[in-house]
């Protein structure tokens, strides 16, 4: 009973306490850094009232608490405020009456702020403010949008840098880019399939509304449903169904001359190296064995090595296998001892497989 109304209180989604700290934290943080220096900054009589205006209390919502959110990006917070003070200054000059010029301030900001890219949804209280502000607004005029709005903004957008370096995240938000393990501009292996960008982009027209996630934090959310999905799929085949138990392994002490020979005589490219009581301590490929020829195939060793488990799931390997950067698995017992290998062709056999499998149980 009791975790259904903890259920019931926290939502579908619940957030983190440690995310829930780190908002909360930032905001407090923030909002005492951007009203005391504002202070200091137009020479306040004292630091008791800090330059701070309502709506940016609603600015420090989205900066802290969803920093990776469209609206709360350096352009919307800053841009978004000033462009709906000038808007709620302006109506408010050639308008009499609030009761007209306040909604449509408030309308004309939302409408400006669409049209330039910088949706900011406390923009609208600034609009709102800027016609039924009270004297002190009406007398400022258009100095309102510097100070406090401009002035304000800016110091939570430098609060919110400050405070993502601190707390190890990026603001403003930047979704990580995975370059490619040959340092080329071509996708990296893992987004070559699925979905494409134009399939997103057509997606986000038909859907026709505005959403509150940027277009490349959407690509890599799907592709992460996808690797679950698939995860899922194929849990059930093990790195134990699809390994090569007829090992060709070398010995670290053999010269690489040997090595090298033995390599071509199976048509191999590389080969685990294993130690007197058959652990995997390496890798050679026949470029290094190349270059050390006169020597022992310990001087062309390479020491990364992937090692998964009998019993690991075949999913465990895509990541691996497919970054470009590896084409061979281990696998090792509990002793990590040699027992298998499977290389990005054992994997794609079985995926194909399974493919197919798939299809046929579909129709």
């Amino acid at each position: 009973m009791a975790d259904k109304i903890l259920a019931l209180l926290r939502g579908k989604t619940p957030i983190p306490p440690l995310v829930a700290l780190r908002g909360g934290g930032g905001a407090l943080l923030g909002l005492l850094f951007a009203g005391l220096l504002g202070r200091l900054a137009v020479g306040g009589e004292t630091l008791a009232h800090p330059l701070l205006m309502a709506p940016i209390g609603a600015s420090a919502v989205l900066v802290f608490a969803v920093p990776a959110s469209p609206l709360a990006q350096p352009r919307s917070v800053i841009g978004g405020n000033v462009v709906s003070a000038l808007v709620g200054i302006t109506c408010a000059m050639l308008i009499p009456g609030a009761l007209i010029a306040a909604p449509l301030a408030v309308g004309l900001a939302i409408g400006m702020m669409m049209l330039l890219g910088c949706l900011h949804p406390p923009g609208g209280a600034v609009a709102l403010i800027a016609v039924i502000g009270g004297p002190a607004v009406t007398e400022a005029g258009y100095l309102f949008a510097l100070n406090p709005v401009a002035l304000d903004s800016a110091l939570l957008v430098a609060a919110g840098m400050i405070w993502g370096r601190v707390t190890g995240h990026s603001y403003p938000h930047k979704v990580p880019v995975v370059a490619s393990s040959h340092h080329t501009s071509h996708p990296a292996p893992d987004a070559r399939v699925g979905f494409t960008s134009g399939d997103l982009d057509k997606a986000l027209a038909r859907y026709g509304e505005l959403l509150d996630v940027s277009r490349e934090d959407l690509d890599a959310l799907f592709r992460q449903v996808e690797l679950q999905a698939h995860q899922r799929l194929h849990t059930q085949i093990r790195c134990g169904d699809i390994m090569s138990r007829d090992l060709i392994q070398l010995d670290p002490h053999q010269s690489a001359e040997s090595a090298l020979t033995f390599l071509q005589q199976h048509e191999l490219r590389a080969a685990p190296v294993v130690d007197a009581e058959g652990r995997v301590i390496g890798m050679v490929r026949r470029a290094e064995l190349q270059t050390n020829r006169h020597r022992q195939v310990v001087a062309a060793l390479d020491p990364f090595v992937h090692r998964v488990m009998e019993a690991t799931p075949i999913a465990a390997l895509l990541p691996i296998l497919s970054s470009g950067h590896t084409h061979e698995a281990m696998v090792v017992d509990a002793d990590r001892k040699l027992i298998g290998v499977i290389t990005q062709t054992d994997l794609i056999a079985v995926l194909y497989r399974a493919h197919i499998v798939e299809a046929v149980t579909a129709s």
